[in-house]
């Protein structure tokens, strides 16, 4: 292997390290707006949906 070649491996081990990390964030933003959003969400359904899932987890919301 060439110093370049090895350098290359590195530089792409770290992207996609990189891009696990703004995966992850992302999945945390969407799972916290499901949770704690919609939780507070104006329309009766809508609350309850995000009601039943928080117990279905054992998540006290109250």
């Amino acid at each position: 292997m060439t110093a370049r070649s090895i350098n290359a491996a590195t530089s792409s081990a770290s992207r996609s390290a990189a891009q696990t990390a703004v995966a992850a964030f992302a999945a945390i933003l969407l799972g916290s707006f499901l949770l704690y959003g919609v939780g507070f969400a104006q329309p009766q359904q809508i609350h309850d949906a995000a009601h039943d899932a928080r117990h279905s987890f054992a998540f006290p919301c109250h």
